[in-house]
């Protein structure tokens, strides 16, 4: 995919993780190369030549899953795939936000494009025109066990391709004829095969997994600023930084986090202020070991992103159409590839990076609210007694960290069989990415806890500076939000921290030295 403007040419089978956050991030026009209409043509009259030659073909003129065995006349064909679509959208749920469903839609549009799924340009177009018209099928959360494909959310997608049910045209509800109508946009009917094609695949759990992946990302960079900052704010050693120390190890990500921690406290006039005389020996794990910690997340947050970007180019429905087939002819294959086993298992993996960003942050928070370890005044307050202080937030910091242990158990090594045992195995990856988002939620409200934690911490060293980099962050956060001289109602205070953990405001200034997380 290239960007021209607000503008963007898809090439089937070559987006990148850049592109996808793009698109995550904010809605732009979609064009598809317009080498990709042949091949999709070519594949389209492979089907209608199928059903000229009556030969059964799953999905074509048989019924679906248990149903396979029933045979379909030509004449019902279309209404088939129609009854496909309203007898598979049973979603119930909270609606998939804009974002999620960008992601959806472009990486659906994506595969039908490759070729191999029997649709006709007609069915990719009237997708991209939905897309460009920002008109966002309303597609709720649950339903889906991520096997099969995620029949019924994209199924709901397709309805608004249909003129039937609801969507989301900027934030508000409306329903599907009138916002297609507005867009001067022509309801389709589908033709043999393509109501299978849009249904079947992994896209709702990939565009799930992959939102998590997008906020993971954010997190990761966040914690390791706070981090720092905490580091800095409890008098702490960058000692265990030393680049040696992590070469000797040899794991990729730990090398590059120490490397990111040594970059973000450098230069800090606090750090100069106790490199003599002081009696600690060594600091907490939470202090000390954030680079083998955040590293290894660091390295998770990788290999998921390869898997997704892998996934997000794929070819996920069934059955597919191969025009290499005996004697040159086109032929029809049935196989699994809407099984979402390595996003689930993606999903899962990333589950557990976004629950370790937040515990270790945790324990940085009580770290600090504990003059003990921290020499600063117990729960960061003047006159504690009187003030409670970062007392309570932590607890809050507390609770959410152990939610998030409960949210990271996997999905995956669940199953349920479906379709009268048919359908015997699945993989929940839907819900396996699904979950990602509320998990980061917690995250972030943790992080954004230690950026008041922290930031409270280097008020009370002052004259005294942390690193350029620190100064930065602190000095954005007091544009918001005051120091905490006494109690006050705190929860604005929290969601304001929050709110800049999950908008990347910790790391907007120095992104280059994040640039190698994204290599």
């Amino acid at each position: 995919m290239t960007q021209h403007a607000k503008s963007w040419t898809l090439k089937p089978g070559a987006m990148t993780l850049a592109d996808l956050r793009a698109v995550w991030a904010a809605p732009a026009k979609l064009i598809l190369a317009a080498e990709a209409y042949p091949v999709i043509e070519a594949s389209a009259a492979a089907v209608q030549a199928i059903v000229a030659k009556g030969d059964a073909a799953y999905g074509i003129n048989t019924g679906f899953g248990l149903l396979a065995k029933t045979r379909i006349p030509d004449e019902k064909l279309e209404q088939l795939q129609r009854n496909l679509i309203l007898s598979h959208s049973v979603g119930t749920g909270e609606l998939l936000s804009d974002a999620v469903v960008r992601l959806i839609m472009l990486m659906k549009i994506g595969s039908l494009a490759r070729g191999f799924s029997g649709v006709r340009p007609l069915i990719v177009d009237t997708l991209i025109a939905l897309y460009n018209a920002g008109i966002m099928p309303a597609i709720p959360a649950k339903g889906s066990v991520g096997a099969s494909g995620d029949l019924a959310p994209l199924s709901h997608m397709t309805l608004a391709m249909l003129g039937v049910g609801d969507v989301r045209v900027n934030g508000e509800l409306m329903p599907a004829p009138d916002a297609l109508a507005q867009a001067g946009i022509a309801p389709v009917v589908l033709a043999a095969k393509e109501g299978l094609a849009l249904i079947n695949g992994t896209q709702v759990s990939n565009a799930l997994a992959l939102h998590g992946l997008f906020m993971a990302e954010r997190l990761l960079e966040a914690a390791m600023v706070t981090g720092a900052l905490s580091l800095d704010a409890a008098k702490g050693s960058d000692s265990p930084f030393d680049a040696r120390v992590h070469a000797v190890r040899g794991q990729p990500g730990q090398i590059l986090a120490a490397q990111m921690y040594r970059q973000l406290v450098a230069h800090s006039a606090i750090r100069a202020s106790h490199l003599e005389g002081d009696e600690r020996v060594q600091d907490p794990y939470s202090l000390r070991c954030q680079p083998q910690v955040m590293g290894a997340c660091l390295d998770l947050i990788g290999n998921v992103g390869r898997t997704l970007l892998i996934e997000a180019n794929a070819v996920t429905d069934n059955p597919l159409i191969f025009q290499d087939g005996p004697n040159g002819q086109a032929e029809i294959v049935s196989g699994g590839n809407f099984h979402a086993e390595p996003v689930a298992f993606a999903a899962d993996t990333l589950a557990l990076a976004i629950a370790e960003i937040g515990a270790l942050a945790e324990r940085r928070i009580a770290l600090l609210i504990d003059a003990t370890l921290s020499g600063l005044p117990p729960f960061l307050v003047r006159d504690p007694g009187v003030n409670s202080g970062f007392m309570i937030a932590h607890v809050t910091a507390a609770a959410l960290a152990s939610e998030n242990k409960s949210l990271a158990h996997p999905a995956s090594v669940d199953s349920l069989p479906t379709s009268a045992n048919q359908e015997d195995h699945v993989s929940m990856a839907t819900f396996a990415g699904r979950r990602l988002d509320d998990m980061a939620h917690n995250t972030a409200v943790i992080v954004g806890i230690e950026l008041l934690a922290a930031a409270q911490g280097i008020d009370f060293h002052r004259p005294l500076k942390t690193s350029p980099h620190l100064e930065h962050v602190h000095h954005q956060l007091r544009q918001k939000v005051p120091f905490f001289d006494a109690d006050r109602f705190f929860a604005p205070d929290i969601e304001a921290a929050k709110q800049m953990v999950l908008q990347g405001e910790l790391s907007s200034t120095c992104k280059n030295l994040f640039a190698p997380l994204y290599a």
